[in-house]
């Protein structure tokens, strides 16, 4: 950017700070990109930026937190150290490594992708942005962190962060929750961002958007490197931007779990291959909270004893279970499609979802 049109923006009087949308995005270059040499954290994955390891990590940090997804991914790189091995390992075995990181589909895509990647790229990942789209589980925002950070190339990664960034920068009040406000977003970004310097330029703006302009609560503006060209700091609208449509009221559902025991075995069993935790293995459960007499009468003579467990809740992005729970010992055996196993398979083999967490904890 040209050095004179910075130290000239840096002097501007917040009113005279009139700057068209495409100027103050060219502005952030030079204080993006110095912030982010002297601010980067320290990232398992930055240390070693292999497009395999980029792919994995990408894929974990989507709705998760930096330090959850940790311990996941040096797990994941011991048991999974390259594609031809995740291409060939048993889904169970892959679900296990997954197991309490949530959104199943992203490991089932992972796994996926990798059997095309050892099909038809050799087993590798492709250096192109528009070849990575083509992979199972991978959007516009993957395709552009794996190849401006493993492969140099100049293309946007807009995750949320960057959407609230740069609504915040430019002033805008679009819905950041619409898919055209992202498309142009990148659009954008593409036509200004460094050839040479990609993969800090794209990292620097998801970790501004990260720690800095956070996704909760007030943004950190006294340590923000892009506040000097900021409209919304100016204007005092970083209450207001970035515009989000409102969430839809989440469906709240009664469930019981049955824990299952017969000589030392709990029972699991397999969910349908479509809709949520789709494949996965969960404890039973029936619809509504039942009442321990409802609980013997469905079981009769078979229900050697019956034990209330604790309630549980849990939260998904579109439904909210509420729980409650029994230990039934049976006296005999139980017709219905179960897998009856220990509860070191429970610990070693068989992943059940964060859903059941209260009570796989019971097991455990």
């Amino acid at each position: 950017m040209n050095q004179s049109f910075y130290d000239k923006l840096q002097i501007l009087e917040p009113e005279e700070r009139k700057l068209e949308e495409m100027e103050r995005l060219k502005a952030m270059e030079r204080p993006l990109l110095s912030w982010y040499r002297e601010n980067a954290r320290i990232l398992p994955w930055r240390e070693t930026p292999e497009p395999y390891r980029v792919w994995i990590s990408e894929i974990m940090l989507q709705q998760t937190r930096v330090e959850a997804v940790k311990p996941y991914f040096a797990r994941f790189m011991k048991a999974l150290p390259g594609i031809r091995e995740l291409a060939s390992v048993s889904e169970d075995e892959l679900l296990k490594l997954w197991e309490g990181l949530g959104y199943y589909s992203r490991a089932k895509n992972l796994k996926k992708a990798a059997e095309l990647l050892v099909e038809q790229y050799g087993g590798e990942l492709p250096a192109s942005y528009e070849e990575l789209k083509k992979l199972p589980g991978i959007g516009s925002y993957t395709a552009g962190a794996i190849a401006s950070i493993a492969f140099g190339i100049p293309v946007p990664a807009v995750d949320g962060n960057v959407l609230r960034v740069i609504s915040r920068v430019t002033g805008s009040r679009e819905d950041i929750l619409k898919q055209s406000v992202k498309s142009g977003m990148e659009e954008k970004l593409k036509k200004i961002m460094p050839k040479d310097a990609a993969s800090s330029y794209n990292q620097g703006l998801i970790e501004i958007g990260a720690i800095v302009c956070v996704p909760n609560g007030a943004p950190l503006c006294g340590r923000c490197p892009l506040s000097s060209v900021c409209v919304a700091k100016a204007e005092d609208l970083t209450g207001v931007i970035p515009v989000k449509t409102p969430k839809k009221p989440r469906k709240a559902e009664d469930k019981t779990v049955l824990m299952l025991w017969r000589e030392g075995k709990v029972a699991i069993r397999k969910r349908e291959d479509a809709g949520l935790l789709a494949s996965l293995y969960e404890f039973p459960n029936l619809d509504g909270h039942l009442s321990e007499e409802t609980i013997y009468s469905l079981f009769g003579a078979k229900a050697a004893k019956v034990t209330a467990l604790p309630g549980s809740r849990h939260i998904f992005s579109h439904v909210e279970w509420s729980m409650t729970g029994f230990r039934i010992d049976l006296s005999g055996t139980l017709e219905g499609d179960y897998l009856w196993v220990t509860p070191e398979e429970i610990k070693k083999t068989y992943s059940l979802p964060g859903a059941f967490k209260a009570y796989t904890k019971l097991i455990r």
